[in-house]
């Protein structure tokens, strides 16, 4: 029996899971763990290891990245549904940004381990998951770009203006 039909429900409207069967979604709702942080509570720091990676049921979660200079800056704010610390999972290189807690917050891990028995088990519905996994840091990477573009714009466009001479 499933811990909870709500959180079947749940997961079903999660874009992470698009495309899953009920019978896949209700496994993962039984066997995957669920994590709770309070506000200020970490879920993982930029430079950490880590094999496994999030999904937001609850609550709000912020992402900090450190620039070279040391400065910690807020590049994302998610709420639920959202998923991240799937990089780690992929390219097995350190974690890229610090997570943390900024509203009490319920989060289902899902490790590499979690996956692979996934892989095992049902190809099909892995193929799925990590399509899933792959258009969400395809629209992410597109958001990035469109960012960069617009402050390289402005700098150019700060630094090519004409300056007036002064009086």
């Amino acid at each position: 029996m499933s811990r909870s039909p709500e959180l079947n429900a749940q997961l079903r409207e999660i874009g992470l899971f698009g495309g899953l069967s009920d019978q896949v979604l209700a496994g993962l709702a039984d066997t995957l763990e669920l994590v709770e942080l309070q506000p200020g509570a970490v879920a993982f720091r930029e430079g950490d290891s880590g094999r496994e990676m999030f999904v937001l049921l609850e609550g709000e979660m912020e992402v900090l990245k450190r620039s070279k200079r040391e400065v910690e800056a807020r590049v994302a704010v998610l709420g639920p549904s959202d998923w991240f610390g799937e990089m780690s999972i992929l390219d097995v290189m350190p974690r890229s940004a610090t997570v943390r807690a900024i509203a009490p917050s319920r989060l289902m891990r899902v490790t590499a381990q979690d996956l692979d028995a996934l892989y095992r088990r049902d190809l099909k519905s892995y193929t799925l998951l990590v399509l899933n996994i792959a258009r969400e840091m395809s629209r992410r990477l597109r958001v990035a770009d469109s960012l960069l573009a617009e402050l390289v714009a402005n700098m150019l466009d700060e630094y090519a203006r004409p300056r007036r001479p002064a009086i």
